[in-house]
């Protein structure tokens, strides 16, 4: 299911402009894996990461209720506001610069909603498999200070939950990252494990290789990612169980 000919070599440029797009009026969508009416062979995942949905919401409007189940969910949001209600009681309004993480598990139901009806909200919706199934359903929130994530990479999610990360059932560690002109920050990729770079907002080279907004990078080979040339760049890194 995951992967199909993705390595074919230790690096993969992903355009934004190559993945898939959806426009539904309230929603616009772009996908950098099959997802829905979008189907690439070539990017069915990359490793345990199933889903990057690029979202812009309309004001007032969003998702009803569904189910989902088996997948770890989270949403990262950039601009705007973002309303979740869930099948186990929970309720909450992340904004700009938070994330909402859903355990779907044995199954619940949610809605995302933007509560704004004015302006949109824009954010990234990201599956990923966990390494366990018929798990008990969780949700968490988690803000994360600007200045965290200023110039260097902020762990966010991650197996053990340190640093004040949210806890996955997923083979993955996700970092986030501000980077604007002068900075540079390094990451040290491990034998076993390989990288997404995902470029959220603005503009920034990985590798000496300049990406813009929702460009990526796929790394299969162990060594230093280096992140520099920032231009307001938001950026997330996925450190994958290979």
């Amino acid at each position: 299911m995951f992967d199909a000919d993705i390595n074919r070599e230790d690096t993969i440029i992903r355009r934004a402009e190559e993945r898939g797009h959806a426009d539904h009026g309230w929603l616009k969508s772009a996908h950098s894996f099959s997802f829905a009416g979008y189907h690439d062979p070539d990017w069915m995942g990359f490793g345990p990461l199933r889903v990057i949905n690029d979202d812009q919401v309309a004001g007032g409007a969003g998702f009803p209720m569904h189910p989902h189940a088996d997948f770890e969910i989270f949403s990262y949001v950039l601009e705007g506001k973002l309303e979740h209600k869930d099948s186990m009681g929970n309720g909450s309004v992340v904004k700009a610069g938070g994330v909402q993480y859903m355990t779907a598990g044995t199954g619940v139901r949610h809605s995302e909603f933007n509560p704004d009806t004015e302006n949109p909200v824009k954010f990234l919706q990201i599956w990923m498999v966990p390494e366990e199934s018929g798990a008990k359903p969780g949700y968490q929130t988690l803000d994360i200070p600007p200045a965290e994530k200023d110039g260097k990479l902020r762990l966010f999610i991650s197996k053990d939950g340190r640093e004040g990360s949210i806890k996955t059932l997923a083979p993955a560690e996700v970092y986030a990252a501000h980077m604007t002109e002068g900075q540079e920050t390094r990451f040290t990729l491990p034998e076993g494990r390989k990288a997404y770079i995902h470029l959220a907002e603005g503009s920034a080279q990985v590798n000496g290789e300049r990406l813009w907004r929702g460009d990526a990078i796929a790394l299969s080979a162990p060594g230093e990612v280096t992140l520099s040339g920032g231009e307001e760049a938001e950026v997330l890194l996925f450190d994958l169980k290979a």
